[in-house]
């Protein structure tokens, strides 16, 4: 393979970061870096980054990863791990395009041919859910997704939590399933009585019950409950993940193939937790590029379970959703809570570079949100 000579990277709406690597030969692979809020961070560690990896060899990819990730002695977390996730995936992309094979030929080949969706409904306060699940069915989508509650207390009223579970019996009683989305803003006192709570009514998974960082609480709950604990967006690496595998704290792992160091970081979490019987379902609110890393490596999967889609999410609302900025966005039709495994070379997808360029002129970095309780206080997004 030839060296690398250019590596420039793209802010785009509604909240992206993309990363394109040249080779000397003219070879192009697309990756994604985005991580949500913290944008002008990332692209501060690509543009440390470019200088090391400039003349390495781009077929080398394992040797980019342990360069990236060993060579600057700190390491690991959201930031630093974003940037080279986007630069993994660019050099996976590039190599087989140049082979001309899609990537999860070189991961050891496909163990099926269409991959199993579930998609976003709600909102970050969700409401009224039961239209928006009609338009998910008539999509094609079997499964969606949906925050637990609004903004809420530590020590909340228990009354705040019915809410959630009179949605999840909703979206059921139209014949589908859904996980349900803790994200991290619902805390001890009030997560186990929520589960307790949903649990007679079978939701597909309860998702980061509780912040990460909150391991031994995550462990009990494991052990309170029936329902599969579903976790991983926060965790940067097979060393984060860790822990929680041994803790038997977790049964569907979601990895982002954007904030773990990319396909390859991904295929390794993956593998590992396959030896503690845990599912894989990659976390992905994101791109079309980041979706497409994932469906490479979930294509290779023995452990795989489900895959997020970020096509028609709220956060995409009144700016570019899935289907914006590749000229082949029918790879991600659902049919029967499907998507066809894609077949062309590289991630599958054909980016628009053009469409790229032009979008990425005055982008502007997209800001979390937050909550504020009734004294003021911040409270959990």
């Amino acid at each position: 393979m030839a060296p690398i000579k250019e590596l420039e990277y793209f802010r785009v709406p509604p909240r992206w970061l993309f990363v394109k690597i040249t080779d000397e030969e003219g070879n192009v692979g697309w990756g994604e870096a985005s991580l949500e809020g913290h944008t002008q961070a990332v692209e501060g560690a690509l543009d440390a980054f470019v200088g090391r990896i400039l003349g390495v060899d781009a077929g080398a990819i394992e040797q980019v990863w342990q360069l990236l990730y060993r060579g600057g002695f700190y390491r690991g977390g959201p930031v630093l791990m974003s940037a080279l996730s986007g630069i993994d995936i660019a050099l996976w992309d590039l190599k087989a395009r140049k082979l001309g094979v899609p990537i999860y030929e070189l991961l050891g080949g496909k163990v099926r041919d269409k991959i199993k969706v579930y998609a976003w409904i709600g909102g970050d306060r969700p409401g009224d859910v039961e239209i928006q699940a009609k338009g998910r069915q008539a999509q094609g989508f079997k499964a969606v997704k949906m925050n637990a509650t609004e903004d809420i207390g530590w020590l909340d009223t228990p009354s705040a939590l019915q809410s959630c579970v009179d949605r999840l019996k909703t979206v059921k009683a139209l014949g589908m399933d859904a996980g349900i989305d803790f994200h991290g803003r619902v805390h001890k006192p009030m997560a186990k009585q929520l589960a307790h709570l949903l649990e007679p009514h079978q939701p597909l998974f309860i998702e980061e019950p509780l912040l990460s960082e909150s391991i031994g609480g995550i462990a009990a709950l494991s052990q309170q409950t029936s329902i599969p604990i579903a976790l991983g967006e926060r965790l940067h690496s097979r060393w984060d993940v860790r822990p929680f595998l041994e803790a038997n704290a977790v049964d569907i792992l979601q990895p982002d193939v954007c904030h773990v160091g990319g396909i390859s970081e991904l295929k390794r979490i993956a593998n590992m937790a396959e030896t503690y019987d845990v599912a894989i379902a990659p976390h992905c609110p994101l791109g079309p590029i980041a979706l497409a890393a994932c469906v490479q490596v979930d294509a290779s999967l023995g452990n795989f379970g489900v895959q997020e889609m970020s096509l028609g999410i709220h956060y995409n609302e009144g700016a570019a959703d899935l289907t914006s900025y590749s000229n082949n966005p029918e790879v991600w039709n659902v049919k029967d809570g499907f998507i066809k495994l894609m077949e062309g070379p590289g991630l599958g997808i054909e980016v628009d570079e053009e469409w790229v360029r032009k979008a990425s002129k005055g982008a502007v970095p997209w800001v979390s949100p937050s909550f504020v309780g009734p004294g003021g206080e911040l409270r959990e997004w």
